[in-house]
């Protein structure tokens, strides 16, 4: 049976989330605002989450109705049966975003969900479910814009950035939701070299060691929250998890640099937990003695823009990375992610395109660089292609960027990276459709997927892990958590939430907020 779904994402990435659920086999995908719709059933909810790289979080839609104050949103909730959702013993939580004058404080908002879910189980069965704020069993979602309400179930729980194989972080590291969007949008498959010169912890080139080898970027995680749903089927989804008929060979390679020994040395760490080492070899070097590479390569960087990492010479830097583009690099494409206008000033480069995304709360531009020796005329009589058919038209698009957008100023929190997502989307309405869950009996939890001897013979894990991946998930120091978690929660982008957020409901940073509650809250995880 097929349903409603929604993958959540960065604004500007909503484009290659697209094409990543169409090439899926997903139905009716349509673009939204951080958000892409689509329909599906089951099987492709499991593959949603496991394989999609640029989706944050994946969301089952279970009623739209109106919400024009407080007592609708009790009511409607109340007419939901629960008890398809959450059996006896388990706990829930909810989460809420909201956009409207009636609501003003989306902890208000959660209360309300969780009270007519709690006093429709205590006056049916006389006992209540509890509240699991850190580790709940049901993640819950409310989305209110003006009077237009969607509740949902949240099939990812933690977000789907977090993919398991950061064991150690730097200051300042790239989502890695966001660097594999970068990945798709440059168009590199896999079928040159890659390079990041400033490559930090490391997120660029594993995302693209994952890309080139179309490995599911869900192999590393420990549990995603529809296992616990009653409805989980574990047969299923242990074999979308052990399908690797999809994954492809690595005929290149991939270089990271850094000048830092200490980014170097976690760059490394990371990849040897991905079990990536083989197509992977981290440097320390200075950008400034980069030389030309000796195969045909792309180069995708995300160097410091002053805002959170400091420079000595800022502008300077930018400026060597124009000369060594110029001087090294003919014959191959650089894409550069940066914030300032007079960064890419000093580049000193005309740009094939300029792609607006964020990273975090700022406002970017990704830019393409086309480098080739000596004249362009020359260039273009040889049947060189500075700027294609479709990039020409996607740079003659209007309103691509902020009017009188200024590169030094934060976003404010009204900006068009905090606009509600489904304000006035258009859901696909399926009138045969229930939301009645299968009656399939749930068995036995999922074992955890790596290093558990209860799993047996895991052949994907047999097959797959040898090497530096085994040796990580057997061995990691985060073995007590489940083997198939690394690293430090902790990055900056696992915080505070968004549509699709964590623990907002709950959270004591809304308390008392305006309209759009905490000016801060994007920029993190669920942005």
């Amino acid at each position: 049976m097929e349903f409603e779904l929604i993958a959540k994402t960065f604004m500007g990435l909503e484009p290659v989330l697209s094409q990543e659920l169409t090439q899926l086999g997903a139905n009716n995908v349509q673009i939204g605002r951080r958000m892409v719709s689509f329909t599906g059933d089951k099987e492709m909810m499991y593959r949603a989450n496991f394989q999609l790289h640029t989706a944050i979080r994946i969301l089952k839609p279970i009623k739209h109705f109106k919400a024009r104050s407080a007592e609708d949103v009790y009511n409607e909730v109340r007419k939901i049966d629960w008890s398809q959702y959450i059996t006896k013993g388990k706990t829930f939580v909810v989460d809420s975003v909201v956009y409207s004058d009636e609501f003003r404080n989306s902890k208000f908002v959660s209360y309300k969900v969780k009270d007519a879910i709690v006093d429709q189980f205590r006056e049916t069965t006389g006992d209540r479910p509890n509240i699991s704020i850190s580790n709940p069993d049901i993640r819950l979602h409310i989305h209110i814009a003006e009077d237009k309400a969607t509740l949902c179930l949240d099939s990812s729980g933690e977000s789907l950035h977090r993919r398991g194989y950061r064991q150690d972080t730097v200051e300042a590291p790239l989502n890695e939701v966001l660097a594999a969007g970068m990945i798709l949008m440059s168009g590199w498959k896999g079928d040159t070299d890659f390079i990041d010169p400033m490559c930090g912890s490391g997120t660029l080139i594993i995302e693209a060691a994952l890309i080139a080898q179309n490995i599911s970027p869900g192999v590393f995680r420990k549990e995603y929250a529809f296992e616990k749903w009653p409805d989980f089927d574990k047969d299923l989804f242990d074999e979308i998890y052990n399908d690797d008929s999809k994954e492809k060979e690595f005929n290149h390679h991939i270089y990271g640099y850094d000048i830092d020994m200490k980014a170097v040395n976690t760059a490394i760490l990371n990849v040897k937990a991905a079990g990536l080492s083989n197509v992977i070899t981290v440097q320390q070097q200075d950008f400034k003695n980069f030389t030309c590479p000796k195969e045909k390569s792309i180069m995708i960087t995300n160097p410091p823009y002053g805002e959170r990492i400091s420079t000595p010479n800022l502008l300077g830097t930018y400026k060597m990375i124009g000369e060594k583009l110029k001087n090294e690099f003919a014959g191959n494409e650089a894409w550069v992610l940066s914030y300032r206008e007079e960064c890419f000033d000093q580049i000193g480069l005309k740009p094939s395109i300029k792609i607006p995304v964020f990273n975090g709360s700022l406002e970017c531009e990704f830019r393409k660089y086309v480098m080739f020796s000596g004249k362009m005329k020359d260039f273009r009589s040889e049947g060189g292609i500075v700027k294609t058919d479709d990039e020409k038209r996607e740079m003659a698009q209007k309103h691509r960027f902020k009017k009188n957008r200024e590169f030094k100023q934060r976003l404010d929190e009204q900006e068009a990276n905090e606009e509600g997502d489904i304000r006035s989307f258009h859901f696909h309405a399926f009138s045969s459709r229930s939301f009645q869950d299968d009656d399939r009996k749930r068995g036995d939890r999922r074992p955890k997927r790596f290093g558990d001897e209860e799993r047996g013979g895991n052949d994907r894990r047999d097959r797959k892990f040898s090497g530096d991946r085994a040796r990580n998930f057997s061995g990691s120091r985060d073995d007590k958590r489940g083997g198939g978690r690394f690293g430090k929660d902790g990055d900056r982008y696992g915080k505070k939430g968004d549509w699709a957020g964590k623990g907002r409901g709950g959270d004591k940073r809304f308390e008392g907020n305006k309209k759009f509650g905490n000016k801060n809250r994007f920029g993190n995880e669920d942005e």
